[in-house]
């Protein structure tokens, strides 16, 4: 929606915005930084980005609820440093380098965690998305259609380094067992001694039998006292 209503803007009240885009190397570009993803030539232009922006930003705010507005922050600022570091002497405009910057975080950010849904989704990420690689750098099409190729260059590397850098806790794998802390060290454990450097079975050594001294035992029936039986007839009645 603010895309949209800085165009209007821009149409009809203020024709000379682009002068708020990134002018690459000049102090007055730098506001460009900030500014420059709302601002868009014509109307082409604008839809050929908002349209991708809108299902990036829900696919983001949905599978990355925790990190959504770190992302969308370092993602503008990064972006638009590195156009304003590459890019060639003119004004730089549009949110094509947030959409690269997006597409990339997105698809590296599920390959990295290896979660079956983010797989996915990085997957139908290169289907839709894949045919921009080749808007990311120098070629007779970018530079003859006034294409910068430096802020998608730039956008790219940005969500590249989030997505390898930027910690995504809800996606990591429990732990259940001590074994599977990263910190766990097995050589105080008494199980794991058991086993070689190459995990090999340890055979423990025989142990010594046992040898039992026999003891007289004194039996429990023997006694010193006398024992008198006398056998008495039954009287009949």
């Amino acid at each position: 929606m603010m895309l949209w209503f800085t165009y209007y803007l821009n149409l009809h009240y203020f024709p000379e915005m682009y002068q708020y885009g990134i002018l690459p190397k000049t102090i007055k570009g730098l506001r460009g930084i900030p500014l420059h993803i709302f601002i868009h030539g014509n109307f082409k232009h604008l839809l050929n980005n908002s349209i991708p922006i809108f299902f990036l930003v829900l696919a983001l705010k949905y599978f990355y609820r925790q990190q959504f507005f770190k992302v969308l922050f370092l993602g503008i600022l990064f972006t638009g440093l590195g156009t304003w570091l590459l890019g060639r002497n003119s004004y730089h405009i549009g949110a094509s380098g947030l959409v690269y910057c997006l597409v990339s975080f997105i698809f590296f950010k599920g390959i990295l965690t290896q979660y079956y849904r983010l797989v996915a989704l990085s997957l139908t990420i290169v289907l839709v998305y894949g045919g921009i690689i080749w808007y990311m750098f120098p070629n007779a099409e970018t530079l003859q259609g006034g294409v910068s190729w430096e802020g998608h260059f730039a956008g790219f590397v940005t969500g590249m380094v989030m997505a390898i850098f930027m910690k995504t806790a809800q996606f990591e794998k429990p732990i259940f067992y001590d074994w599977e802390h990263p910190d766990f060290d097995p050589t105080d454990k008494p199980f794991f001694k058991q086993f070689d450097e190459n995990g090999n079975f340890i055979n423990p050594p025989k142990p010594e039998p046992e040898v039992i001294e026999e003891t007289e035992v004194e039996s429990y029936f023997t006694s010193s006292v006398k024992v008198i039986y006398d056998f008495l007839k039954m009287k009949n009645n």
